[in-house]
């Protein structure tokens, strides 16, 4: 078993996602992506939104990419879950009264 840390890509991620997207013969995401990595070796990223993924063909990853497969869905889910929370409680807030004197 190897650890995987599972994160949302940086501006310094950059040039690692190039070399992956070469490894696996497809065009680097062009927005933020979700990489997996083992110690310091990218071996996966995921478009946030929408694309395909990209992983090492030279490393076992098809579990991996489930991997940030589900993580991109839970983090949907919750920006989708926030903002029906955000729609309810705005049904519940006061409103400004205008009263005239």
């Amino acid at each position: 078993m190897i650890d995987i840390t599972v994160r949302r890509s940086v501006p310094a991620d950059h040039s690692e996602i190039e070399r992956l997207a070469a490894l696996d013969s497809a065009r680097p995401p062009r927005g933020p992506a979700l990489v997996a990595e083992s110690g310091s070796h990218m071996l996966a990223a995921l478009p946030i939104g929408s694309g395909r993924p990209i992983a090492d063909p030279f490393e076992p990853t098809a579990e991996i990419v489930a991997l940030l497969q589900l993580r991109a869905e839970q983090m949907q889910e919750a920006v989708e879950s926030r903002s029906l929370a955000e729609r309810m409680r705005s049904l519940f807030r006061p409103r400004p009264t205008h009263v005239r004197a």
